[in-house]
């Protein structure tokens, strides 16, 4: 509750927190939109492939003539990360190769990173982090996506004594999404291909939402800044509303969905004929707490908390959030207290690639959200043990052999270079985290 002054105090004494932004997508504009509100925050580097679009971005959020003019607009995010007086960068380019090359030279470089991209954090994040504590720097998850408000209620509640049960986020989920295409995405959004077209949504980025695989790198995410298990058999998906968090969302042998305590899920919008569920939590996030003593179970119903009919389980939601309107927070937290937002501390959970179709060999992988694979949050010990392909190395790799409708791709499934720079990466960190199971 100090963020704010702390800024007024490095803002009267002429030293602004500065920002270079990687990446002006929606994640990215919705940050800049804010910026002229705080005084004290500064983004004096904005880094896109197509630099023209970054600065229609600015003006599309309200930046004034003189404040893009005195920004540098530029497609290259090693220069910017080395040059300048940055205190730190925020990596919004959803791009996990990309991802992980920018948060390296960030840290090389000294400047503290906000991994905006999830991707890139659940491919290596527990890697990246580690170097980053290395070399004293601050590596973050993104405050006002799903993962850090999350990690952020999950901490409140150790923090206060409470054991937590479960913990997640809502969405909009029936069993079928996992095989749509962006071919027939638009129909579970209520939208015509063209009225998409003319927004200038991407397909196959909504469909990544759609299918099941945001949700799987949301939660691996939080697993492992978290500590928390993840399901054996992959996401639940179970249709639950905020007044029925506590009742179902908590262990088989007290009546729940879960297969055991303090474990990460994704509750569902809809039941599973379709039908909307009551007070659904679909763009929130939750925790599911146990009291820890009859006397905490009885404040519990005194001050009007709905629980389980043990009265022992209670929840605590958000039921929204803002993604880049609040980014401000994890930037501020990491520039002024020297804290992340959520930060992977071990290897806990992973997100294998999964066929959509029968794959045959030859055929040539397209990425979460395409025509070919889904992606399906999986225990990291089982992802290590079956040599499973992750999710965020399943684009452009072609099949050598082929893989039934439903199965989990292993490496052993594709052929890739093994000097390639992202895999590298992502080889180094299955082998720093392997001891851990």
């Amino acid at each position: 509750m100090n963020l704010y002054r702390l800024l007024q105090a490095r803002a009267s004494a002429g030293k602004p927190v500065r920002v270079a932004l990687i990446g002006a997508g929606k994640f990215g504009s919705m940050f800049l939109a804010q910026v002229p509100h705080v005084p004290g925050l500064e983004v004096p580097v904005i880094v896109d492939i197509d630099r023209e679009r970054a600065r229609e971005a600015c003006r599309t959020v309200g930046w004034d003539a003189d404040r893009i003019a005195r920004t540098v607009f530029t497609d290259d995010g090693a220069r910017a990360i080395a040059g300048g007086a940055m205190d730190v960068v925020v990596e919004a380019t959803g791009n996990p190769a990309v991802g992980i090359r920018h948060a390296r030279a960030a840290i090389a470089a000294g400047k503290h990173i906000v991994m905006v991209n999830v991707e890139a954090d659940v491919l290596a994040g527990p890697l990246l982090a580690e170097e980053a504590r290395k070399a004293g720097v601050v590596y973050s998850l993104a405050y006002g996506d799903q993962p850090a408000l999350t990690a952020e209620m999950v901490d409140w509640a150790r923090a206060t004594g409470f054991r937590v049960v479960a913990a997640g986020k809502g969405t909009k989920y029936l069993p079928a999404y996992h095989d749509v295409t962006p071919d027939g995405v638009w129909q579970h959004y209520g939208l015509t291909a063209g009225e998409a077209q003319s927004a200038g949504m991407n397909p196959q980025m909504f469909n990544s939402f759609l299918d099941g695989t945001k949700s799987a790198i949301e939660m691996a995410a939080i697993a492992n800044a978290c500590g928390l298990d993840v399901p054996t058999e992959g996401l639940l998906f179970p249709p639950c509303g905020v007044d029925d968090l506590p009742h179902i969302m908590r262990p088989r042998e007290h009546g729940g969905v879960l297969e055991r305590s303090g474990v990460v899920e994704v509750v569902s919008s809809l039941e599973r004929d379709g039908r909307p569920v009551f007070r659904d939590l679909r763009w929130g996030v939750y925790v599911v707490l146990e009291a820890p003593n009859d006397y905490a179970a009885g404040c519990f119903r005194q001050y009007g908390l709905k629980t389980d009919a043990s009265g022992r389980y209670a929840a605590m939601y958000k039921p929204y959030h803002l993604i880049g309107l609040e980014l401000g927070i994890s930037v501020l937290s990491a520039v002024l207290r020297n804290e992340p937002t959520g930060q992977a501390t071990g290897f806990r959970g992973d997100v294998a690639a999964v066929a959509k179709r029968n794959l045959r060999a030859g055929e040539m992988l397209d990425g979460e959200g395409g025509y070919t694979v889904w992606g399906k949050l999986v225990p990291a010990a089982a992802s290590l043990k079956a040599g499973a392909l992750p999710i965020g190395l399943a684009h452009r790799l072609t099949l050598r052999q082929d893989v039934a409708h439903g199965a989990v791709l292993r490496w052993s499934d594709v052929a890739f270079d093994a000097g390639n720079e992202t895999i590298r990466a992502r080889k180094a960190m299955e082998a720093a985290f392997a001891a851990q199971h």
